[in-house]
């Protein structure tokens, strides 16, 4: 078996005769070792191990404990879900016992006796496959629509918005900037309906030429114009029964504007060249990231239009104003498209995460894709730096001691809380506090514990 199929195990301990002893023994694994905390921590840096086995006892401290406890402690911050087993003395049960509360998977008392320690290590790394697993399922799909991705406050709002909206027949009006995610969430209207299995069929108001607007939406009879030799069915015909999605419906010429207002008012088209009345069952979802009531001052959109189809009106947050999703999409992005593309795996250096939390995104979760994929084909080496997105490093410096602290934990905090999907001892373990520190810091940073979020997956279960 080649080496980069292999689990990485890191061992750890001082006497080099049981050190030779453990590598040969584990020897079907990629088998790193170290004899002091520095080289440990950057075993794990480097090699990023599933299952680390160490002594307590090592040197500059290697008749204690005090640098074994913080090679643990350090360890586990760098690598939390890492499983760490604990080798002590017969007589050391309470070092054992505070080794499993400071985050360690489970403890061995020395002499060692191969066969037991072999049990252990197979269990952790098990245990450590479930659990990588289990993320990996979360993260392809963590919010609460298909095709949406999301852990931030304002979204999840929207999720719960277009769940309750979705089995009406309500028109609804998506407004946010361009690559803001509009059709994804109008997909999620229409998929969360009761028309489900009939068509959605989505138009690109700003697409269309203004002399071909009336053939596509409503179609056309034989004859109507030179080259329609045939009667042709238009988008709203097509998608009878099921859903038509107008993107951009700000570009729409006011003489179809009156048309389509007929249609949400009678639910009736007429086909150009035609003169029958062909009823119709379309639900309507309208998008833009036009400023409409500024348009209907100007004239250039109707106000009696703009009602119908703002019935429920729904906003997007920039990807700016969603802190919590910049690293969140693009770790989920990266994953997509090393998988799709069968590449190896990578990740963000600590500078990239910094400069894509620091980044504006004006073309929003669109500008982020592309970064994405301009990153897995430029980098080199294991890590995604900045320039690899073509992103700047953030070098912002912050002179207030207490602002710096405020901004550093409350990121700590919101960057564990994602990493461990809101599993909130997780988190605290992750971080290095007890479970009501954590809570006292989100509730003096007002960070959400996204309960509304755990609360609507259960239903999900439920259902």
């Amino acid at each position: 078996m080649k080496k980069e199929d292999r689990e990485t195990l890191l061992i750890v301990e001082d006497d080099i005769g049981l050190l030779t002893q453990l590598k040969w023994h584990f020897s079907t694994y990629h088998v790193i070792t170290a004899t002091r905390r520095e080289e440990a921590i950057n075993a794990i840096r480097l090699h990023e191990p599933s299952v680390m086995i160490q002594d307590l006892g090592i040197p500059p401290d290697a008749d204690g404990v005090s640098e074994g406890f913080e090679l643990l402690r350090q360890a586990l911050h760098l690598s939390p879900h890492m499983k760490v087993i604990v080798m002590t003395g017969n007589d050391c049960n309470d070092n054992a016992i505070k080794a499993v509360n400071l985050g360690a998977y489970d403890f061995y008392s020395k002499p060692v006796e191969a066969q037991t320690l072999d049990l252990i290590v197979k269990r952790a790394l098990h245990m450590y496959q479930i659990e990588t697993k289990n993320r990996e399922f979360q993260l392809l799909e963590p919010s609460l629509l298909e095709g949406l991705i999301t852990a931030d406050e304002h979204m999840l709002n929207v999720c719960k918005q277009i769940r309750k909206i979705a089995p009406t027949n309500v028109a609804c009006l998506i407004l946010g900037e361009s690559g803001t995610g509009k059709e994804v969430l109008a997909k999620a209207l229409h998929n969360l309906s009761l028309r489900s299995k009939y068509p959605f069929i989505a138009i690109n108001c700003a697409a269309l030429p203004e002399n071909l607007f009336e053939s596509e939406l409503f179609g056309y009879e034989k004859g109507a114009f030179t080259g329609a030799v045939k009667s042709t069915l238009g988008k709203f015909e097509l998608a009878n029964k099921g859903t038509i999605f107008l993107d951009e419906i700000g570009e729409m010429p006011l003489l179809l504007q009156a048309k389509l207002l007929r249609f949400l008012q009678e639910k009736v088209i007429e086909r150009l060249g035609g003169r029958d009345l062909i009823q119709l069952d379309t639900r309507i979802i309208c998008a833009t990231n036009r400023n409409l009531e500024q348009m209907m001052q100007e004239g250039t959109f109707r106000e009696d239009l703009y009602y119908r189809i703002a019935e429920i009106q729904i906003d997007i947050p920039a990807l700016r104003e969603r802190n919590a999703d910049k690293v969140l999409l693009a770790r989920y992005l990266l994953k997509k498209y090393l998988r799709e593309e069968n590449f190896k795996s990578v990740s963000f250096s600590d500078d990239a995460i910094q400069s894509i939390e620091a980044h504006h995104w004006p073309g929003n979760i669109r500008e982020l894709n592309n970064k994405i994929v301009r990153a897995i084909i430029m980098h080199e080496g294991k890590y995604i730096q900045p320039h690899d997105l073509g992103l700047k490093n953030s070098n912002v410096a912050v002179l207030n001691l207490k602002a710096v602290r405020q901004q550093a934990e409350t990121q700590a905090i919101k960057s564990a809380l994602i990493q461990h999907e809101y599993n909130i001892s997780a988190s605290a373990k992750a971080l290095g506090i007890t479970r009501p520190t954590l809570y006292d810091l989100m509730k003096k940073y007002h960070i959400s514990t996204q309960e509304a979020l755990s609360e609507i997956h259960q239903e999900i279960e439920i259902k």
